[in-house]
């Protein structure tokens, strides 16, 4: 079995990875092999995020165990990929506020007629010397008026192709198609290959 460390103590995470994951994998969080930093996220890509934050705690652990760690955002065409790797930080505040500002800021733009939206997800793997980085992307619009009860962050304003926000889909809907499930799948499939 091989032991993969999480840079996260979130639970939901470290569940979803694991259920990916599957027997071949034991999914630890860092807290539990007593690491507890925090990587600051000053790089201009998801991938550039994702990836020092896996070296950094690899290198704080070195014992070559691999450590996943990822970097997700949204990115608006006609905003020329607003808010991108800031889209945690680029407004204070709630989900509801900041979704609200975003639409906000869209409809004030002179490209408001794109609506196309994308969510992007960097999962990065590294044990010291080795890493790698794979994207999972899922592409929608951003409604005009947050819809749906179920999920958080900007759920309520990404629309599928179907009609439907994702916010508007039951959990296991949404893990189905989600741009993590996308990125952990390529990288389990290159942990088993040995790549």
């Amino acid at each position: 079995m091989i032991e993969i460390i999480i840079a996260s103590g979130n639970k939901g995470k470290i569940k979803e990875v694991q259920e990916i994951f599957g027997d071949e994998f034991k999914v630890i969080s860092m807290k539990d092999v007593g690491i507890n930093i925090d990587v600051e996220e000053d790089k201009e890509t998801f991938e550039g995020n994702a990836l020092k934050k896996a070296e950094t705690i690899a290198k704080e652990l070195n014992d070559g165990r691999f450590v996943i760690a990822d970097d997700s955002g949204i990115e608006l065409e006609a905003l020329d990929s607003f808010p991108g790797v800031r889209t945690k930080r680029w407004f204070p505040g709630t989900d509801r506020e900041r979704n609200l500002a975003l639409i906000s800021k869209l409809e004030e733009s002179e490209n408001k007629e794109n609506r196309k939206i994308k969510f992007t997800t960097a999962i990065a793997v590294s044990n010291g010397t080795k890493s790698f980085c794979e994207l999972g992307i899922l592409e929608g619009n951003v409604v005009k008026t947050p819809r749906g009860e179920n999920g958080f962050g900007f759920d309520e304003i990404f629309e599928l192709i179907n009609g439907k926000t994702l916010a508007e889909l039951t959990d296991e809907e949404k893990n189905e198609i989600s741009a993590r499930k996308i990125a952990l799948e390529k990288v389990r499939d290159r942990l088993i290959k040995g790549e």
